[in-house]
């Protein structure tokens, strides 16, 4: 079924539903949801500016491959381009299907009173991330400048969104949506989304299994404010293993151990020991069997 609204907006969806359709059978499911995701994260000429980057990876299929590379990055270009901001996070507390959501976790009756207390803790990073790119970036060049902001707003706040106040706070903030583009967060995700996937597809020619695998790490990174700092920092470490295993025949196997390694280990010791062994594969460490 078509989903309601505008005729210029479903003739703009049809287009994009095209597209996918275009692609091999494998392929066409994950490109879809991911299609839909990121549609409903920002609008119709992101969903174009997905499926541009997934057509790079579908371009690079060979015969035999059962179209691994495409899927993994159907679905994780998808995750990358929705990454959390304070937008995102507004956005999203502020849906009528999140209201019916809670009142079904919580067995609140349609009808009955709901108060519902969201918790904020801002940091000056995500306060610069939401601004214009050449201000944030300002605050951010001048270190004192940034401490004196952070002092003032990185604390713990607690929104009422079951008033008017509190609600329409966070639904204005979700509105902000449609400057996303111009944001200093979003250039700063688009800038490192863009090496990740270049760093993958520039592999794909010489190990295709470890491309794949470079997509999935992708994995690794999720959350909002401190939670996404540890998670993008447990996933640079991981791709620092990779000069180490360049030219190896199992490569992609250790890759995927790196991940899995990071992944399983919230203190990051185990990825520490998997990173050691890694650098001793050179000095005649068997290969993976």
């Amino acid at each position: 079924a078509l989903p309601a609204g505008p005729r210029s907006l479903i003739e703009g969806w049809q287009k994009l539903q095209a597209r996918v359709n275009s692609y091999p059978e494998p392929v066409r499911d994950m490109a879809g949801r991911g299609l839909q995701k990121v549609v409903d994260y920002q609008d119709l000429a992101y969903g174009a500016e997905y499926l541009n980057r997934l057509d790079r990876a579908v371009g690079l299929e060979r015969a035999g491959r059962g179209h691994a590379l495409s899927i993994a990055a159907a679905k994780h270009l998808a995750n990358a381009m929705c990454y959390d901001d304070m937008i995102r996070v507004a956005d999203l507390k502020t849906r009528s299907t999140r209201d019916r959501r809670v009142r079904r976790e919580v067995g609140v009756a349609e009808g009955s009173v709901l108060q519902v207390t969201e918790y904020f803790h801002p940091r000056v990073e995500e306060f610069c991330g939401a601004l214009p790119a050449g201000l944030g970036r300002y605050i951010e060049s001048r270190p004192k400048l940034a401490a004196f902001i952070d002092r003032r707003i990185n604390r713990g706040r607690r929104i009422r969104t079951d008033g008017m106040a509190g609600f329409s706070a966070l639904w204005l903030i979700g509105g902000l949506r449609r400057w996303r583009r111009k944001l200093l967060r979003h250039q700063v995700e688009r800038a490192h989304l863009e090496r990740w996937y270049r760093l993958a597809l520039d592999h794909a020619a010489s190990d295709y299994a470890l491309a794949v695998e470079i997509l999935k790490c992708r994995r690794l990174i999720k959350g909002y404010s401190d939670t996404h700092v540890r998670a993008q920092s447990k996933f640079d470490r991981v791709l620092s293993g990779l000069p180490l295993l360049a030219g190896r025949p199992d490569a992609a196997d250790w890759l995927r151990r790196l991940r899995e390694a990071a992944l399983k280990d919230e203190k990051g010791d185990m990825l520490d020991g998997a990173l050691k062994t890694v650098a001793s594969l050179d000095a005649g460490v068997p290969t993976l069997h």
